[in-house]
């Protein structure tokens, strides 16, 4: 089953109820053999957003006036994605290393040279991959709970909590695979943010996970090997990263920012007063952060 994602133009305003400014159109690239939607504001150094699972582009809607009066900002919807072609045999949420080469062909189809990353969840596992196989396009990277369970592989303590993870995943996994996706929303949103995360969310963000919804069915349904991120390739980061971790977040997200801070030689690691969604629990303290790190590290040569 293939779906389009309720926007038939190339170019459209963005839907209501968003919080981003009327000035940004949602935009398409053409990525090899598909689509991406992205919005930009603002102009100088370019920052590129990227979502985390059952989210798009609109994650950062509150965000981008925050950053565009300083930069040149860009969010996009990663594949298989709103308001992307959607598709339950679609590339996996979780396929790091595709979503990872996306954003690189993004980044040169727009035509940027080096641009700063700010990404979420599985979108910063992607930009992990990303960045160890790019670090020439990349001029800082900020990651706030990538999912890569891959550094806990090496250690018995380190595979029992990601096992334990998992286990708690896989009551919304179950109904993703079943079609459920109103209650696999649910049973995701309390798995990575605590029980009540989901009736916390506002209407908006609880529309936003329906709509990207196939991407997970697609976790829970193909056969796709995960991708597995290690330590020897967060080595090859060399540029200036922030890694950011919500303070009321599952151990698994605490042991995997842990181990990026071992494995990672230029980083700073910042604490915010949230659980698993950073950007969207506490946006002021999110921005505040971001910008604080980016002042220190700017990009010299023009983007």
């Amino acid at each position: 089953m293939r779906i389009r994602g309720g926007i038939a133009l190339l170019v459209v305003l963005i839907g209501a109820g968003s919080a981003a400014p009327a000035m940004c159109e949602v935009k398409r690239a053409q990525i090899g053999d598909a689509e991406l939607a992205y919005v930009e504001a603002g102009s100088g150094e370019v920052i590129v957003f990227v979502h985390g699972g059952l989210q798009d582009y609109r994650l950062w809607d509150a965000h981008l006036p925050v950053f565009s009066g300083r930069y040149h900002t860009v969010a996009y919807s990663r594949r298989n994605h709103y308001p992307n072609a959607v598709s339950i045999d679609g590339t996996p949420d979780g396929a790091a290393d595709l979503h990872a080469g996306d954003l690189a062909a993004l980044i040169k189809v727009l035509g940027f040279r080096r641009v700063h990353v700010v990404a979420h969840s599985a979108g910063a596992h992607a930009a992990l991959i990303f960045a160890s196989n790019h670090p020439e396009m990349v001029v800082t990277l900020v990651v706030n709970e990538p999912p890569a369970s891959g550094l806990l592989l090496s250690s018995t303590s380190g595979r029992t909590i990601a096992a334990d993870f998992n286990a708690r995943l896989a009551p919304s996994r179950e109904a993703f695979r079943t079609g459920d996706m109103r209650n696999a929303g649910r049973m995701f949103a309390d798995a990575v943010g605590g029980t009540g995360t989901y009736d916390r969310r506002s209407e908006a963000m609880r529309q936003m996970m329906l709509d990207n919804s196939f991407a997970h069915a697609a976790d829970a349904t193909s056969a796709r090997p995960r991708p597995v991120f290690t330590c020897e390739m967060a080595k090859r980061i060399t540029i200036p990263t922030l890694i950011m971790q919500g303070t009321r977040s599952p151990p698994f997200f605490g042991a995997v920012v842990d181990e990026l801070e071992r494995c990672l030689a230029n980083r700073e690691r910042v604490r915010i007063d949230a659980s698993h969604t950073v950007p969207a629990e506490n946006p002021n303290d999110f921005d505040a952060a971001v910008l604080t790190f980016l002042s220190k590290h700017p990009n010299s040569p023009a983007p």
